[in-house]
């Protein structure tokens, strides 16, 4: 299996209990060893008092993202420390873009940084999660490897 198949696979398994992405409209657009890319559409009920993207849901998307970058080696792993900068308010009714990239993995640690964009391309957010790896897969990769043998 390649990096980049570990990582859809860990990927999908993720996505089918991913209640909180999905429901906030999100799509997985891409995933690789260390990196995703999800986008978000910004509804009307994601307003905050202000008429822009509540900040809560930009860093759900960020969060998402860098969800799936650090669990793409398929092994689990959770946030440990996450902060976020706003820069430029998302509009209602354009779609947000997440994109996470590993920038250092120790061990059980990591370090990740997301850039959420508008639609034109303007820096909506910066994101730095901080993972620890906990134990187990999100799939047996075992299992995987003696069906790939018997399949070939």
């Amino acid at each position: 299996m390649t990096p980049k198949q570990r990582a859809e696979r860990a990927a999908a398994a993720m996505w089918a209990g991913d209640r909180a992405s999905q429901d906030a409209g999100m799509t997985l657009i891409a995933v690789g060893p260390g990196t995703a890319t999800i986008t978000m559409p910004i509804r009307a009920d994601m307003a905050n008092g202000h008429g822009i993207a509540h900040g809560g849901y930009i860093f759900t998307l960020a969060d998402s993202a860098f969800a799936f970058a650090c669990n793409s080696y398929n092994k689990n792993v959770v946030a440990q420390h996450n902060s976020i900068t706003y820069l430029a308010p998302g509009q209602i009714g354009e779609t947000l873009t997440a994109t996470a990239r590993e920038v250092a993995l120790a061990g059980r640690s990591g370090i990740y940084d997301v850039l959420v964009t508008g639609e034109d391309g303007r820096e909506i957010a910066q994101f730095r999660g901080h993972s620890r790896q906990i134990g187990g897969q999100h799939f047996d990769e075992t299992e995987t490897e003696t069906q790939d043998t018997v399949a070939g």
